[in-house]
């Protein structure tokens, strides 16, 4: 059991038993990774007054030009309130433009604006340059096993929200 796998099998795949510091260990492993890939974007960040929740907003409001405000509170899980106040920032400096729905006068749709796209841009190229490195240093097993990972820990909700994401740009 070197390797970590027990000799049975469920379904036809190997059994995985972890002890509970191999998996104290994985958790202390997305904590140090999470503050590494947070850590240039935070940098950038630092410089507009803005934090994490900002960087979520933009992120997502990139992903899904013209969501609205009641989308983006689910995919972020924040309050309204919390939301707003986020956004009331984006806005007045300029970087979320909130547009008055077509359909129903009541809702407001977001989207970037050109400063709000550069913003984003240098973000996402920041983890991006991170991610591209490990993932070559780890190699395709290891990246789609790590997804694979990600994955199983999502909430339905959230992985509802992944799946959908993941769905618009397939057909994209």
């Amino acid at each position: 059991m070197a390797d970590g796998k027990a000799g049975g099998t469920k379904g036809g795949q190997a059994l995985l038993f972890l002890t509970d510091e191999q998996l104290r260990k994985g958790i202390e492993a997305m904590f140090f990774a999470y503050r590494g890939f947070t850590a240039d974007p935070d940098r950038i960040l630092e410089k507009y007054g803005y934090g994490r929740a900002h960087h979520r907003a933009i992120h997502f409001i990139s992903r899904a030009p013209g969501t609205n405000v009641n989308n983006l509170l689910g995919i972020l899980g924040v309050t309204k309130q919390s939301l707003n106040r986020v956004l009331r920032a984006l806005i007045e400096d300029g970087l979320v433009e909130s547009r008055v729905g077509v359909q129903d006068k009541r809702e407001r749709h977001l989207y970037l604006s050109d400063s709000g796209k550069a913003l984003e841009a240098e973000l996402s190229e920041a983890q991006r340059a991170r991610m591209r490195v490990a993932y070559r240093e780890a190699g395709h097993e290891a990246v789609a096993g790590f997804r694979r990972v990600l994955e199983a820990m999502m909430d339905p909700d959230q992985a509802a929200y992944f799946n959908a994401m993941a769905t618009k740009e397939d057909k994209g």
